[in-house]
Parts: structure tokens; C-alpha cells; sequence
């Protein structure tokens, strides 16, 4: 009889390449899931520290009666304030305020608040609303406390500027 020829080997070298390669895949299978968790835990995080970050949406240069820039004020609608900076030396005296108003066309200028800090650089809470139509904000000096609700501010003013709307 004749019996079938043995067939020849697969050499061992190949079974262990194969392995060799089965657990490399499975090790870059493995890393590329977590590098892609890391990325999703990364973008979240990101997300809410932009969520964080004041959003300004409004600016305003004011500029005193020589035309140098006096003020910078900017709206967070986020949190509700005005961020101020003092961009000159001027300061309220003893027995005077600076009030903050939203100047809208021909419409009476509606009362923002007063300055009450001292420091260079502060926020006012003001309500959005507040700030509905203003295309102007100027600065008033006031008696000590600002004028009484209703009331508008004593003219001239002491600063002025227009109210810009950002691009994003």
C-alpha cells in the first residue's frame, strides 16, 4: 500500500510569531481604549473649565474730558458683574462717589451703581437687564452714596464711553 507522504511541519518559529503578534495586538487594542478614555476624561475637563471662564460680551473705554482712556468696563453676564479698571489716577474725594451709568440714546441713563472700591481693578454686580439698549456708559460724580433711586446723574460726566459689542 501506499501511504500518503507526511506533510512537512509548520516550523515552531510561526506558532510563536503568531502568539508574538496576537499579544501585541492586544496590547495596542488595549492602550489605544484607554488613551480614548483619557481623551473623553480630558475634553470633559475642558469643557467645564470653558464653562468656568468669564464670557465678556461688552466693552467700554471711557476716555475723560481730554479724550485719555479712564476706565475700561466689561459685562460677565455669567456672573452678573461689571469688571472694572482704572485706567488713571482719579479718585473720589471724602464726601463724593462715582456712580456708573447706562447711557441708551435719548432715554434717561439708568444707574448701574456706585463705585465703591478703592483698588485698582473691581467688580460691580449688575443685573443684565440693567444694561438692556445701552450704547453708551459714562461715570458720574456723586454725592457721598450716589443720588437717590430715580434721580439722574449731575452732568458733566466725569467719564464716557461707547458700549461695544464684542465678537466672539
Amino acid at each position: 500500500m501506499n501511504s500518503p507522504s507526511p506533510r512537512p511541519g509548520v516550523s515552531p518559529w510561526w506558532r510563536i510569531a503568531s502568539v508574538v503578534l496576537m499579544i501585541a495586538l492586544l496590547l495596542a487594542w488595549a492602550t489605544s481604549a484607554s488613551m480614548f478614555e483619557q481623551l473623553k476624561s480630558q475634553i470633559s475637563h475642558l469643557q467645564s473649565r470653558l464653562d468656568q471662564t468669564s464670557q465678556v460680551r461688552f466693552v467700554s473705554v471711557l476716555q475723560d474730558s481730554q479724550g485719555q482712556p479712564a476706565m475700561l468696563i466689561t459685562h460677565d453676564p455669567q456672573q452678573g458683574v461689571l469688571l472694572v479698571q482704572r485706567l488713571n489716577e482719579v479718585r473720589e474725594g471724602r464726601e463724593d462717589s462715582m456712580q456708573v451709568w447706562a447711557i441708551a440714546g435719548d432715554a434717561a441713563p439708568r444707574s448701574l451703581g456706585v463705585v465703591e472700591s478703592k483698588y485698582q481693578t473691581f467688580q460691580m454686580p449688575v443685573a443684565s437687564d440693567a444694561l438692556e439698549g445701552a450704547t453708551e456708559i459714562g461715570v458720574s460724580a456723586e454725592n457721598k452714596g450716589g443720588v437717590p433711586t430715580g434721580n439722574g446723574p449731575s452732568l458733566p460726566w466725569l467719564f464716557k464711553g461707547w458700549w461695544i459689542k464684542k465678537s466672539v
